[in-house]
């Protein structure tokens, strides 16, 4: 009997040492990414955008994001990335979010949001950073927006210069508006609770 006992005492702590820290508590959890570029931290906004956070962090933490790329460069609309290694393969994809995007938070220049497909509700791991006012991405009355969760509040120069690199079409890929030389995400961070 006591060593059914040890034997579940230890399957739980177990499991409990593989829970992931998102910092559930923290209205304003903070990431830190190291890129290839510089560094780039954003802040997020749980009162805002709770799911989406929780999402995104849980991807953080996870290291899902660490040696990915920037692969979408739109010198006067957006930096996408979170989805594709260096070798521009896709990695997979969790299960799709609700889309947060009427929570009052604009498409603005510094923001990070949402990347989806034409579908809603279809926000996975790829995100984006708002490099012009892109209001057109935000929701209408008509039609859902991209969800917007967070701000840059250090290394806007950094993203400045992820906005105006050399772009072309990728033939691996067959996709337009790629780095010529890759920008690399090397890791994202959830910093310490302030």
């Amino acid at each position: 009997m006591l060593r059914w006992i040890s034997a579940l005492l230890f399957l739980f702590m177990s499991h409990n040492s593989f829970a992931l820290d998102i910092q559930a508590d923290t209205l304003y959890p903070r990431v830190e990414f190291d890129t290839s570029l510089g560094k780039i931290v954003i802040e997020l906004d749980r009162t805002r955008a709770p799911i989406t956070v929780d999402n995104f962090l849980t991807y953080v933490v996870k290291g899902e994001y660490d040696n990915t790329i920037f692969h979408r460069v739109i010198s006067d609309f957006v930096v996408q990335g979170g989805g594709l290694t260096p070798k521009y393969e896709e990695l997979p994809d969790g299960k799709p979010i609700v889309n947060e995007s009427g929570n009052g938070l604009t498409n603005s220049i510094g923001t990070i949001a949402m990347a989806r497909e034409n579908e809603p509700h279809s926000a996975t791991r790829q995100f984006y950073f708002n490099v012009a006012d892109n209001t057109k991405l935000d929701p209408s009355k008509r039609r859902w927006g991209y969800a917007v969760f967070g701000e840059v509040i250090e290394g806007k120069t950094v993203l400045e210069a992820m906005a105006v690199v050399e772009t072309g079409t990728n033939a691996k890929l067959n996709w337009p508006d790629v780095p010529v030389t890759p920008i690399i995400l090397k890791t994202a961070k959830l910093l310490p609770k302030q």
